[in-house]
């Protein structure tokens, strides 16, 4: 049988990474795969965890997913000229307040992870029609399916990717294609640490009103409780990926932990729209927010 062809995006670090070596690693050869990242220079972390695997597994491409030359390049380079799984993984994050992001920095995060998302799959779609298969996996958020405070620009993002995502699986379902949504919470990885943030301190929350800097400040505490205590290691949500790639019939959402799942429930059932915003409020600021006040 021939290997499935898998294409990664965002494998420097984090998921893509670990879903690169786990499809690698597979003792029976099942998949061949591209690790595709922005950066060669970061292909060290990845390549050290591969150390021995046949070459027969994976590749490592330069990507990157702004620009549409790069991806036409990778997509070249695919020896095989066909990809059977496309995993659209690479993502940017945005916190801090909404009034000190700049429109160059709004532009970037919506670049990377609406239109690159959008891009890669435009590229590699039409392959895919032409064969009649092929399983389509984005890296969703939490944040696509409930606002976060001062994560407005990554949350519009994720949102979009998840009506893109819905919209094509409609379409894609003529095609035998599977569209699947991985939606995460708290992960473990570099994502946190290396997304774009408004640092407490940072002379442009100056321009910010009092209310608004310490409503900050108690979000940045709840999410770092929230990774403390609740972040899942990249190894549960490849375990999340591994089910959409291997079932016969995927579902377009999966979510890779139920923590939020009331209020998903809450958000689409309350007849009241106010009964969602303060049980988020009360979750996040906690029982001390400035409505309670």
């Amino acid at each position: 049988m021939d290997q499935r062809v898998v294409l990664i995006t965002g494998c420097s670090s984090g998921i893509g990474l670990s879903l690169a070596v786990c499809l690698a690693s597979d003792p029976d050869k099942t998949y061949k795969v591209y690790a595709t990242m922005r950066n060669l220079a970061k292909k060290e972390r990845l390549l050290e965890c591969v150390k021995g695997l046949h070459r027969d597994t994976l590749d490592i491409l330069q990507m990157d997913v702004t620009n549409q030359q790069s991806i036409l390049e990778a997509k070249d380079r695919v020896t095989e000229k066909r990809v059977d799984i496309l995993v659209c993984n690479a993502g940017v994050g945005l916190m801090g307040p909404l009034e000190v992001q700049s429109l160059d920095t709004m532009r970037q995060i919506l670049e990377v992870n609406l239109l690159g998302t959008i891009q890669t799959i435009q590229a590699f779609l039409p392959g895919m029609k032409a064969q009649r298969q092929g399983r389509i996996l984005v890296t969703g958020s939490m944040g696509g399916l409930h606002g976060l405070p001062f994560n407005e620009l990554y949350c519009a993002s994720k949102f979009a990717v998840e009506g893109a995502c819905e919209s094509l699986a409609i379409l894609l379902h003529h095609f035998n294609i599977h569209v699947s949504l991985i939606e995460c919470g708290p992960v473990n990885t570099d994502f946190l640490n290396n997304q774009q943030k408004t640092e407490l301190g940072d002379a442009s929350l100056q321009q910010v009103d009092a209310q608004t800097l310490s409503l900050y400040e108690k979000y940045l505490q709840h999410c770092g409780a929230v990774f403390q205590n609740a972040a899942q290691d990249t190894e549960d949500i490849v375990k999340v990926f591994l089910d959409a790639i291997q079932s016969p019939s995927p579902a377009l959402r999966y979510h890779t932990n139920d923590a939020m799942s009331p209020l998903t429930t809450l958000k689409t059932t309350a007849p009241d729209s106010s009964q969602y915003i303060s049980a988020m409020s009360k979750l996040i600021f906690s029982s001390n927010s400035a409505e309670d006040q």
